[in-house]
């Protein structure tokens, strides 16, 4: 290259490998007219999409009557119960049943050895025999002196002895009827017979044992159990709390057929298909227990309860009008009093103080302290942050085979 050509294009010629040398001065005008854009960009000051309420289920809660159902232990017996025992002494031959089977009223259980009683019984017969015939020749005796003594041919004392020989012959032959039938009786006796209906236990003596000597010794026992009793017992300050709110309007007293019936449950938790009804409740208060006694009436026609079975008794004593029924994890019970939570119509939550009653098969009665309408929270509780609202979605309960429907709650 010339030397004029060289030095006109000497600070141009050498730039591009200056820069080739500096590459970073290619990277910062790229740079800051990124950012300059950036900064320009319409939404560089738009705040992050905040996000969605969370969903916590709750329950419509409607009001109605609802039967306050008190469940209460208690136990079977026999609606009758006979003991048999043997009234005449001697030795047992036979036993004419076969044990725990269903005996009907008279049918024979025992056999004594009855030949005392019927050689007493011949006894008694021949006694009474002789006591007639001397009545028999009194009678004529007397009837015979009766013309002789208006013809003054026999004195009136002669007459009166003939009279009161006629009396005591008669009474002789009363009082041989009565042995006869003392003896009968006895005879009677040595054939053991069943005194009701009902399903009889084992035998309490074998054949040749030998009974009745000074007392009446037991052979069986005979039980009705169709129908059967089940006693249980309530607290007394339950029952004179419940009596209470009854008398003061709150609640209403059960009286219709279909609140008195009660409801058996088993010991494995099980309820009993038949319905029983109440009968009476005692008068009288247990002072070891502080306990009421109460006695229903259960049909057992396949004899599937037996005597002695230690069960539960569901009763409805009381109605509450206008209450309303909550699932249990909807209410949280404290020392201050039972709370729970409402979804307002703007989403927000708030404790409400309700008054509970009983248990209803897993849920609260409410008796007071909330609207018809309102929504109360069932679960979700750990989703709740501080007074930030929430969705309110119907609450699910878990799926349960043969779950009877709750009253008075709506899943709307």
């Amino acid at each position: 290259m010339p030397a004029w050509s060289a030095a006109l294009a000497g600070p141009a010629a050498t730039a591009p490998s200056r820069l080739a040398r500096t590459p970073g001065l290619y990277l910062a005008p790229s740079l800051a007219l990124s950012l300059a854009l950036a900064a320009c960009s319409p939404g560089a000051d738009r705040p992050a999409a905040a996000p969605p309420p969370p969903e916590v289920g709750v329950v419509t809660v409607q009001p109605a009557t609802v039967a306050l159902v008190t469940e209460l232990p208690g136990r079977t017996e026999a609606s009758r119960v006979a003991q048999v025992r043997a009234r005449a002494a001697g030795i047992v031959q036979r036993r004419l049943f076969r044990e725990g089977s269903d005996v009907r009223a008279g049918q024979p259980l025992f056999t004594i050895d009855d030949a005392p009683y019927r050689a007493a019984l011949a006894a008694a017969q021949a006694q009474l025999a002789r006591a007639r015939a001397t009545l028999t020749q009194a009678a004529a005796q007397a009837e015979r002196d009766r013309p002789l003594l208006a013809a003054q041919a026999v004195s009136q004392q002669e007459y009166m002895a003939a009279q009161a020989a006629q009396q005591q012959a008669a009474a002789d032959v009363a009082a041989g009827q009565a042995a006869v039938q003392t003896a009968q009786l006895n005879l009677g006796y040595a054939h053991v017979t069943a005194p009701i209906a009902g399903r009889i236990g084992r035998a309490l003596v074998t054949e040749g044992a030998l009974v009745g000597q000074g007392e009446a010794t037991p052979l069986a026992v005979v039980q009705r159990i169709d129908p059967l009793y089940v006693n249980f017992t309530q607290s007394a300050a339950q029952l004179m709390r419940l009596r209470a709110q009854i008398a003061g309007g709150r609640l209403v007293d059960a009286r219709g057929p279909a609140s008195a019936a009660v409801t058996v449950l088993l010991e494995d938790g099980s309820v009993y298909p038949l319905r029983g009804r109440l009968l009476f409740s005692d008068v009288t208060v247990d002072p070891s227990s502080d306990q009421v006694t109460l006695r229903a009436e259960i049909p057992n026609p396949q004899h599937v309860l037996l005597p002695g079975l230690y069960v539960r008794v569901r009763l409805a004593q009381a109605q509450a009008p206008g209450a309303m029924l909550l699932p249990q994890q909807a209410v949280q019970r404290g020392g201050a009093g039972d709370t729970v939570q409402v979804v307002g119509a703007d989403g927000r939550v708030s404790a409400r103080p309700v008054q509970v009653g009983s248990a209803q098969g897993g849920q609260w009665v409410v008796l007071s302290g909330l609207r018809p309408g309102e929504q109360v929270m069932v679960d979700g509780f750990q989703k709740l942050r501080g007074n930030a609202p929430v969705k309110a979605v119907p609450w699910q309960p878990p799926a349960a085979p043969d779950a009877p429907a709750s009253a008075g709650v709506s899943q709307r």
